[in-house]
């Protein structure tokens, strides 16, 4: 996928390894990320947001989108999945604030009016209370006509250099944090097989129907909640490196992480915190969309954190401890819980700048917290999430 936005990089000189083309004061370091000399670091193609350093002295502008297709039948939660989405992008580099906020929507041609009057309204109500949560505001955006519903954002933010943080300076010996457990992509599957008999015979002798439902209510939490205070607690306990887990799960993102870093480094994954039931019924499936290879999509996922070894047990236990709202606003009132957990997973060692999964990971159970009822119903879910487990 990466290959095909190539064409949106600067071109270089012919016969000059470290030049942009960019002009005076830009070079590309060996790693492939563009570097501004004169203002400071600049951030291009692959990874979660860009950097673009201002004319302004000390500031940057960092500024990412995203987009997809509804994966939930609820409209409400579906908007606030997608904005969640867009700004991890901004936590992954550890930026807490967002200035603004832009929302991208189509509107499918197969619907009818009453259809359109009943689901986008919620869809937009959705988007606009995450951002709410996050503090910020959607300020405009664009809507189409389309064969298909799409919903989806731009999330900007004018920085200075000490508001985020560069994802590269993972060192041997950090470990490996995520802050959402995986199986998203599964839970979302296995709960629209239970009308389909032919897919749900597969499954239906490792899950039941009711467990089919508090996953696929697990999954809509998890997707809904930001990832901000995990981006705040990144600058308290020194975190060198982070993305966030989306589309090409979770080796997927590692292996582009480990690809950016400065120095000659590992990542290893020992432990995988899997939805319950979820890692069933891809072994079920014949290891089913790749989970427990890593490759199983998320959307809206946790972020995947390099941290000083030291630092990873207390930062673990600050994020169970913060009380967090539905989408993750860090000290509301009427919040969801008292925090959220978070994993040691693995660890950083010295290496080619690669990736992998140990042969036999250890499958992290991760239980339901109850069902989510949709915030239009002027329900909140007040359940504690269970035990941080540390590895």
């Amino acid at each position: 996928m990466l290959k095909l936005l190539q064409g949106l990089e600067p071109d270089r000189p012919p016969g000059e390894d470290g030049g942009s083309g960019t002009g005076v004061g830009d070079e590309t370091n060996e790693f492939g990320q563009l570097v501004s000399v004169a203002h400071g670091p600049r951030l291009g193609i692959g990874m979660d947001s860009c950097v673009i350093p201002l004319r302004h002295g000390g500031l940057s502008l960092v500024q990412t989108t995203d987009f997809f297709y509804p994966l939930v039948e609820d409209p409400y939660m579906m908007g606030r999945i997608a904005c969640a989405n867009v700004l991890s992008d901004l936590y992954a580099m550890g930026i807490t604030e967002c200035d603004n906020m832009l929302m991208l929507l189509s509107v499918s041609q197969k619907m009818n009016e009453k259809e359109r009057d009943q689901v986008i309204p919620l869809m937009m109500k959705g988007f606009r209370d995450a951002a709410e949560e996050a503090g910020t505001s959607v300020t405009g955006g664009q809507t189409v006509v389309n064969p298909w519903i799409i919903i989806g954002g731009v999330a900007s933010v004018v920085c200075q250099p000490n508001d985020f943080i560069m994802p590269d300076s993972a060192v041997p010996g950090d470990v490996l944090v995520l802050t959402k457990p995986l199986g998203t992509q599964v839970a979302v599957n296995a709960h629209q097989w239970l009308d389909i008999p032919e897919k749900w015979n597969k499954i239906k002798l490792v899950i039941s129907r009711e467990e089919v439902e508090q996953a696929y209510q697990e999954a809509m939490l998890n997707m809904a909640t930001l990832n901000r205070t995990a981006a705040a607690l990144m600058h308290k306990f020194n975190a060198h490196a982070a993305t966030d887990i989306t589309g090409f799960g979770i080796i997927g993102h590692a292996r582009n992480l480990a690809q950016q870093q400065k120095n000659d480094v590992a990542f290893v994954i020992h432990n995988l915190p899997i939805i319950s039931k979820m890692a069933a019924i891809s072994k079920a499936g014949g290891n089913l969309f790749g989970l427990l290879h890593g490759t199983s999509s998320e959307t809206s996922g946790g972020l995947l954190i390099c941290l000083p070894r030291e630092q990873a047990a207390r930062f673990c236990a600050e994020m169970k401890s913060s009380r967090v709202g539905l989408s993750g606003a860090v000290g509301q009132d009427g919040g969801a819980g008292d925090g959220q957990q978070a994993w040691i997973i693995g660890i950083v060692e010295k290496g080619n700048r690669c990736a992998r999964i140990i042969d036999k990971p250890r499958i992290i159970e991760v239980p339901y917290r109850g069902s989510v009822v949709s915030a239009q119903e002027g329900s909140n879910n007040n359940a504690s999430p269970p035990e941080v487990q540390l590895t």
